[in-house]
Order: structure tokens, then sequence, then C-alpha cells
């Protein structure tokens, strides 16, 4: 039986790897997402020189039998420029906004922005997580969506979720629903 559901999985969508970035400004929670997924527990990261000066992990992700690789890319601003070197052949962007950070969500807003006018990701759906819930008078998601300009989105799937990558909440729900749109888009 394991082995129809193999061949079917593999007509349906191939043994590729769908490509999906996880984006977001410095600090915004997105190593902390990726190692959630990856090994369901929290790694402590701190951005290292080393870090900066790489400025990306990538993880090979099965989620709900979709094999997706995971590239976080750094979110300092002097690495930001260099993103668009990844645009090619994603499939999904996971923008991270840290809730709890009132002081940096229109540059937030400028960079998703201008993320939503790349050619190479046109047609990729965006997952917003309002990340950070956990912390103390955090913006809510849909104050976040608002202030990020969300619903100006009118070609694109998206959708926002509130999240705390450290306590695992909304990050299932997010992803379920990312894995629904690219699994749609594949078949």
């Amino acid at each position: 039986m394991g082995l129809v559901f193999s061949r079917l999985f593999s007509v349906l969508f191939g043994k590729r790897e769908i490509r999906v970035l996880i984006l977001g400004l410095d600090n915004a929670g997105k190593t902390t997402l990726l190692y959630k997924l990856q090994l369901g527990e929290v790694i402590e990261t701190v951005p290292s020189t080393l870090y900066t000066a790489i400025g990306f992990n990538v993880e090979t992700i099965v989620y709900h039998n979709l094999k997706l690789q995971v590239w976080d890319l750094g979110g300092q601003g002097n690495i930001r420029p260099f993103w668009r070197c990844y645009y090619p052949n994603t499939s999904g962007v996971v923008y991270v906004v840290d809730s709890a950070d009132r002081d940096r969500i229109d540059l937030c807003r400028t960079e998703l922005a201008a993320l939503m006018q790349e050619e190479d990701l046109k047609t990729a759906p965006l997952l917003v997580f309002a990340n950070k819930q956990d912390l103390p008078s955090p913006m809510s998601h849909s104050e976040v969506s608002e202030r990020l300009g969300l619903t100006s989105l009118k070609t694109r799937q998206w959708s926002i979720f509130g999240a705390s990558a450290v306590q695992g909440e909304g990050v299932a729900e997010g992803m379920d629903w990312l894995v629904s749109v690219l699994k749609t888009g594949a078949s």
C-alpha cells in the first residue's frame, strides 16, 4: 500500500524539491522557524560574523509528503540586496515579521513591497508569519496585515498567521496553508 502512495506522489509531484524562501528583517525569527520545522525544537541562534558573511541556511524538509528545499536568508541590511540571487525557481515565500517590533514595521512593509514586485516571485504564494506573539504587547496578525498592506496584493495568493516560532504556535497552521497552495499549483 505504501508503494502505491509513493508512486502516486512521484507521479503527481515528481521527485523534485520545491524551493521556499524564508525572508524578513534580522531578528524576526526566521532561523528559529526553520529549525522548528526541521527538528521540531528551538535552536538558540545568534547572528555571528560567520553567519553575517554567509547569510543563509538551507534545509530539506518533508512536510505533508511534500519535499521542501527551504532557504532561510539573512535579514541584515547589508545582506538583503543579495536576496534576489535566490529568487529564480522559487515556488513559495514565507515572510517573517517580528510583531513586537513596532519601530521597524514600516521597513518590513518596504522590503515586502519590493519582494512582491520581483519578476521571479510573481507567481509565488506568500505566507506571512506575524511572529513573536508570545512576547508582551505584540501587534495582532490583523494589525500586521494592515501595516504591511497585504490586502493590496490582488493578484497573489497570500495568507497571514499569528505565530510563536519558539513555542510552535501558529506554525503548523501557516505551513498547512502554504503546502495546500503549493500542492494545488503542482497538480
